[in-house]
């Protein structure tokens, strides 16, 4: 049997090659919010618990569209969300995922998120997780 994936099995890589690797006809996997499908972490209200969860459905959610053998980018807000979810993919057999290095964030930083100001696209992303 294979071994665990470990944090330096994940293959990261800047925007810019992100950007080109989407381009070319890799799909995008976020993971950064709550709000959206494929979120890797649940925000807690119950005091006692507070703070964010492995979400235990994550896998399934993805598995029901995504192949294995898909090439996929995965990004989360700031980079850390995407990377442990890809650590979690490729211990799932998906082999060709890629974490996109400062997330969303870095992404809007470079300009490729469209005209509006920056600061009020990561505005929108800040209280997502």
């Amino acid at each position: 049997m294979e071994s665990e994936k470990r944090p330096e099995d994940v293959v990261t890589v800047d925007v810019q090659v992100a950007k080109d690797l989407l381009q070319k006809g890799q799909l995008y996997l976020d993971v950064r919010s709550d709000l959206l499908f494929f979120c890797y972490n649940n925000l807690l209200s119950n005091p006692r618990r507070r703070g964010r969860v492995k979400n235990p459905d994550f896998l399934a959610q993805v598995t029901s569209i995504l192949k294995k053998e898909d090439h996929v980018v995965v990004a989360c807000n700031s980079g850390g969300r995407g990377h442990r979810a890809c650590i979690d993919l490729r211990n799932a057999g998906y082999e060709h995922v890629k974490n996109m290095a400062g997330g969303y964030s870095a992404w809007v930083d470079s300009g490729f998120a469209g005209d509006k100001p920056a600061e009020e696209l990561k505005i929108a992303c800040k209280f997502r997780g």
